[in-house]
């Protein structure tokens, strides 16, 4: 059986962000590390978490390499936009099209194969402020 041994000042900064932190992950996580160190088992922490075992050994993993670093989302993840390097040539065909979607998606399907949906650009023009 594995168990975390914490320090005073780490189990106070776990309930901490267990109470006051926004993002979900981190607060499961944190909850997670300090019922560890109150000897839960493994199986029962993961059976509560509703994650594998395995995923509770990696959160333990990198709390021990990390640290309070570990606890949130890494990010990155996700699929990442197809016209990251076309903001340029978005713009243009924008004004050219009047503000026009649909044109501007046909556009990038003949000209780049890029096949999108009217939401993706929708969203891409919302992040870069387009």
């Amino acid at each position: 059986m594995r168990y975390l041994i914490l320090k005073k000042e780490e189990i106070e900064v776990l309930e901490h962000l267990h109470q006051n932190s926004l993002n979900n992950t981190v607060r499961k996580r944190s909850q997670c590390l300090v019922l560890s160190h109150q000897r839960h088992k493994i199986n029962d922490l993961a059976s509560l978490f509703k994650v594998s075992r395995r995923t509770i050994e990696r959160w333990y993993d990198s709390w021990v390499e990390i640290g309070v670093d570990s606890l949130a989302i890494s990010e990155g993840r996700g699929a990442k936009t197809l016209l990251n390097n076309y903001s340029l040539e978005v713009s243009e065909q924008l004004e050219l099209h009047n503000r026009n979607l649909k044109n501007v998606l046909i556009y990038f399907e003949e000209q780049h194969n890029i096949i999108i949906c009217k939401k993706t650009l929708h969203n891409f023009l919302k992040v870069t402020g387009l």
